[in-house]
């Protein structure tokens, strides 16, 4: 008689976690203003205003925007400031820079509010493999905080992890 197989994974203290489990959901916008600018280069404050005022910006709504300037532009952080004020009114965050930057801004703030007390003295795998963009910055920050209390920490599955550190 076969002896019965034991997941010992599954009974094990290993704690899994998955960034893609907090994705938030919404799209993403990349907003360019470099057609609210002169010849894409100059802002002209009066136009720019108006550009703003008259910008339909209900399609933005439950939208996360990161603003940026494809040209070589010097653009003052009022004239961002400026679109954030119409923004804020829908998007659910906005930012300066590009998609990549507004993911890991989004991360930094779920991963400043993990509680992980949850992960106190035991052994914790990072989930590496996802379908929707986790940016790698989010996996150091999350290390950055686990760090100093959990037992362990590994990167990737539970059948085929690396380890990077274990407390001593």
């Amino acid at each position: 008689m076969a002896e019965e197989i034991i997941n010992r994974v599954a009974n094990s203290k290993l704690k899994v976690i998955d960034l893609e489990d907090y994705y938030p959901d919404g799209k993403r916008i990349l907003f360019d203003i470099k057609d609210w600018l002169l010849k894409g280069l100059v802002l002209r404050e009066k136009e720019f205003r108006a550009s703003v005022l008259g910008h339909d910006w209900s399609q933005y709504k439950d939208c996360y925007v990161a603003l940026h300037c494809s040209t070589e532009a010097i653009v003052p952080d009022w004239a961002y400031m400026l679109i954030t004020i119409q923004l804020n009114n829908f998007a659910k965050k906005v930012v300066i820079g590009n998609l990549d930057h507004l993911e890991s801004i989004l991360f930094a703030s779920i991963i400043s509010n993990l509680n992980i007390r949850l992960y106190e003295d035991m052994p914790v795998i990072i989930k590496g493999c996802s379908h929707k963009p986790v940016p790698s910055n989010a996996m150091v920050m999350l290390t950055e905080r686990l760090q100093p209390v959990a037992k362990s920490i590994m990167f990737g599955e539970a059948c085929s992890s690396v380890p990077l550190y274990k407390r001593t």
